[in-house]
């Protein structure tokens, strides 16, 4: 016998996103004067960054051969890889040269999540291998307001 799963939290942000998608919906099916991709966009916009500043979440498509420049970030980073399999390359920084130096490469599959403070002691590149077959989508959520998510996430660094 199975048991019984538990209703997910109405007030989590996915949850509210989800009722927002499916309200969008009825409202379409209804034909209702505000159009469904404006009730979509607003409904991201609500679910995407935290009203007090706290948080910001980006999802990241990744095409083949597509990827990100070694960097450490200035804010903590929880990540999931929701689609596909993004390659990680994980570094460390070395002070007396100045740069970072590779320490291993490892592929993060579907349902691979992970972690990481605001620091250099954890650098990393991630990217779709060239050689996929396909694209590859991670979410992401940082530590930074919504309008700072493009100017104050990442430390970019010389490997």
């Amino acid at each position: 016998m199975l048991a019984a799963q538990a209703a997910p939290d109405p007030n989590t942000a996915v949850a509210r996103l989800c009722a927002e998608i499916d309200a969008a919906f009825d409202a379409a099916d209804a034909c209702a004067a505000l159009p469904f991709g404006t009730r979509v966009r607003a409904a991201l916009q609500r679910a995407a960054a935290d009203p007090h500043g706290r948080y910001a979440i980006a999802a990241l498509v990744w095409e083949p051969g597509q990827a990100s420049p070694v960097h450490g970030h200035r804010t903590w980073c929880g990540y999931a890889v929701i689609e596909g399999t993004l390659a990680e390359t994980l570094f460390r920084w070395d002070a007396d040269a100045h740069d970072a130096v590779e320490v291993r490469r490892h592929p993060r599959a579907a349902g691979a999540v992970s972690y990481v403070d605001a620091r250099r002691g954890a650098i990393h590149r991630f990217g779709n291998p060239a050689d996929a077959s396909s694209r590859a989508i991670s979410l992401r959520v940082y530590s930074v307001a919504g309008s700072q998510i493009a100017t104050h996430i990442n430390d970019l660094l010389a490997a």
